[in-house]
C-alpha cells in the first residue's frame, strides 16, 4: 500500500464558534429514560457548617486574566519575585484572603546545592519534592476508564485527590499551593500544568493556586539565595520505584519509563528520614466549586468532529504528528514513530496545530511564558517567532492566517498525546489570557486507540461497527500503523452510550454519592510512555 492510499484527508475542516455546554449536559436525568442520575446540582459538606450549594462552572468561569505584567499576579502564573516577597515574610505579605501555610509542590530538583526552595516551617512556609512522573504512584494522573477504554495519565479520581491532601495537610480553602519546578524544562512546565490543572478540576479556587513562571535554580526566575538543600520532605528520595523517562528534544516522553531499584529517585537523597505531615482534614467534597468541565471527554471532542458542538481544537504537539508524518520514510510505511503503540497518528478533523513549545522562553534555559502580548498575537493568528498556528488542507501545512485563528468567545479544547504538552497551551490559554479552556485528557492516546485495526496480537481494538472508531475520513486524518507494531489496549465497552464515567464518578464523589469506580486495573496493559 502507497503513502498516498495510508494517509486520509477529512472532507471539510470543522468552523470554529463558541463552544456553549451547560456543565453535564451530556448528563440525562433519569426522568428522561436515560437512566444516568443529574449530578449537575447537590452540597458541599463545610465541617462546622451547614452544606452548601454546589456551584457548576463553566470553563468561562474557571479561566483568570494574568496581568501583563507577570510581577503583578498574586496567583495564576506567578514570578520569582513574588514568592520571594511571601518567603521573607509570609504572614506580612500573604494575598488577601489567603489564611493558610505557603506550601510549594516542587516537581523536580535544581542542581546540587540548590535542590530545593528553602523552606522556613516556623513561618508556615513549607516545601516539598512531590512524585510527579507517570508511574502509579503519581500525585499527578491514573489509569481510569471512560466508560469505553482505560486509558493512562489521567486527572486523579476523588480519592486519590483526597489522599493527596491528606499526606500533604494540605487546606486549599486556607494554604496557597504553589507548583515550582527545581530545574527548568519542558516536561517539568508540562507536570506543573497538571498540577495546576488537577487542583482546579478538583474545586480548588484560582486564588489559592499558583504556578512559578520559570525554573527557579535559574537567575533569571529567582535570586538563588532563596535555594538550598533542604527540603520539608522529599518523597522522591525514598518513595518512589520509577523514574521519570527520558525526554526528547521537544519534551515529550521518547523511551520507556525506567523502573528498578536504579531509578533516579533511589539515588542522590538529600532529605532522609523526613515523613509527609499526613494530617490533612479537607476532602474535595468540602469545596463547593464544580469545576468538571475542564475535562473535555472522548465524546466531547467527538460531537465536536461531528458537527454537534463547536470549539477551538489545538492540537499542541509538533506539526509532523499532526499531518501524521512523524518521521515519515519515502516510500510505504509512516510507522517509525507511532507514540505509545498508537494503532494511527494524525489528528481529529477540524483541529489547528501549534507547537507548545512556541510559548516558553527557553534560550536562557528558564522556561518561562513568553510575554502576554505575545502569546496573544499567536492566539490572532499572527506569526511570532517564524510559528504560527498551521491547519491540515489537501495534503499540506498552511497558515491558518492572522485574525482567522482563535476568535473571541470560543472555547478551547486542547490536547497533544497524553495532555501533557497541552498543559503549556492550557497555562498560557487559561491563566495568562484568561481565555475559556477544557483539556481532552485522554488525548491521541486514547482517540488513536478507537479504530477498526488488529493489534500485535491479531485482536481488532474495536469492532468494525463501534459507533467510536475514530479511523473514518470524516472523524480524522491519520495514517495507520504496521500491525505488527500496534499495542494491546483494554477495551471495557465498544458499545458505550456515553465515554463520560470519569465525569459522573468525579460528581458523584464530590457529592459524597456513590458510583461505579472509573479506575484502571493494575493488569491492564497499558502504553508504556505517556508522551507529553
Amino acid at each position: 500500500m502507497n503513502k498516498s492510499s495510508r494517509l486520509f484527508d477529512y472532507r471539510q475542516p470543522i468552523r470554529f464558534f463558541s463552544f456553549l455546554l451547560l456543565a453535564g449536559a451530556a448528563l440525562l436525568a433519569s426522568g428522561c429514560g436515560g437512566g444516568s442520575e443529574d449530578t449537575t446540582t447537590g452540597y458541599a459538606t463545610i465541617p462546622g457548617s451547614d452544606p452548601v450549594p454546589i456551584k457548576v462552572n463553566s470553563a468561562a468561569e474557571i479561566a483568570q486574566v494574568s496581568d501583563a505584567d507577570y510581577n503583578k499576579n498574586v496567583n495564576g502564573l506567578i514570578t520569582g519575585a513574588t514568592l520571594q516577597k511571601w518567603i521573607d515574610d509570609w504572614k506580612k505579605n500573604r494575598p488577601a484572603g489567603i489564611t493558610g501555610r505557603l506550601i510549594i509542590l516542587q516537581i523536580n530538583r535544581g542542581p546540587s546545592g540548590k535542590e530545593y526552595i528553602t523552606p522556613k516551617s516556623t513561618q508556615d512556609v513549607f516545601t516539598y519534592s512531590i512524585i510527579s512522573d507517570t508511574s502509579a504512584k503519581s500525585r499527578l494522573v491514573m489509569s481510569r476508564s471512560n466508560g469505553v477504554t482505560t486509558t493512562r495519565a489521567i486527572v486523579l479520581d476523588g480519592a486519590s485527590m483526597d489522599k493527596f491532601l491528606y499526606d500533604y495537610g494540605i487546606d486549599p480553602r486556607k494554604d496557597m499551593i504553589v507548583f515550582a519546578m527545581g530545574t527548568g524544562g519542558n516536561f517539568a512546565n508540562m507536570q506543573m500544568g497538571r498540577g495546576w490543572y488537577l487542583f482546579r478540576y478538583w474545586g480548588v479556587t484560582a486564588s489559592h493556586l499558583a504556578v512559578l513562571n520559570g525554573g527557579a535554580s535559574n537567575t533569571a526566575v529567582m535570586n538563588q539565595s532563596y535555594l538550598g538543600s533542604v527540603a520539608s520532605c522529599d518523597e522522591t528520595s525514598t518513595a518512589a520505584t520509577t523514574s521519570p523517562a527520558t525526554t526528547a528534544a521537544d519534551g515529550s516522553i521518547a523511551t520507556s519509563l525506567l523502573t528498578g531499584p536504579a531509578a533516579i529517585y533511589s539515588s542522590g537523597s538529600l532529605t532522609n528520614g523526613c515523613s509527609l505531615p499526613s494530617s490533612g482534614q479537607v476532602s474535595v467534597k468540602n469545596l463547593v466549586d464544580d469545576n468538571t468541565i475542564l475535562q473535555a471527554t472522548l465524546e466531547d471532542v467527538m460531537n465536536v468532529v461531528k458537527g454537534k458542538a463547536k470549539a477551538f481544537i489545538w492540537d499542541a504537539r509538533s506539526s509532523n504528528e499532526y499531518a501524521a508524518t512523524q518521521n515519515a520514510v519515502s516510500g510505504t510505511y509512516l510507522g517509525i514513530d507511532f507514540r505509545n503503540g498508537g494503532s494511527k497518528q494524525g489528528h481529529p478533523a477540524g483541529a489547528v496545530n501549534l507547537n507548545f513549545v512556541n510559548l516558553l522562553i527557553t534560550s536562557d534555559s528558564s522556561y518561562r511564558y513568553k510575554d502576554k502580548a505575545t502569546l496573544q498575537k499567536y492566539l490572532d493568528g499572527q506569526t511570532v517567532d517564524g510559528a504560527e498556528f498551521l491547519r491540515y488542507s489537501a495534503g499540506s501545512l498552511v497558515p491558518v492566517g492572522a485574525g482567522k485563528a482563535y476568535q473571541s468567545g470560543q472555547t478551547i479544547i486542547t490536547y497533544c498525546e497524553t495532555t501533557y504538552r497541552a498543559m503549556v497551551t492550557g497555562i498560557a490559554s487559561a491563566v495568562v489570557l484568561g481565555l475559556p479552556v477544557r483539556f481532552y485528557d485522554g488525548a491521541m492516546v486514547e482517540w488513536n486507540t478507537m479504530a477498526n485495526v488488529q493489534d500485535k496480537n491479531g485482536q481488532f481494538i474495536l469492532p468494525a461497527d463501534s459507533p467510536w472508531r475514530t479511523d473514518t475520513t470524516a472523524r480524522s486524518l491519520f495514517a495507520y500503523n504496521a500491525q505488527t507494531a500496534v499495542a494491546t489496549r483494554q477495551i471495557d465497552d465498544a458499545y458505550a452510550t456515553h465515554a463520560n464515567a470519569i465525569i459522573l464518578a468525579d460528581k458523584a464523589y464530590k457529592r459524597g454519592k456513590s458510583t461505579a469506580s472509573s479506575g484502571g486495573g493494575a493488569s491492564v496493559p497499558l502504553p508504556p510512555n505517556p508522551c507529553g
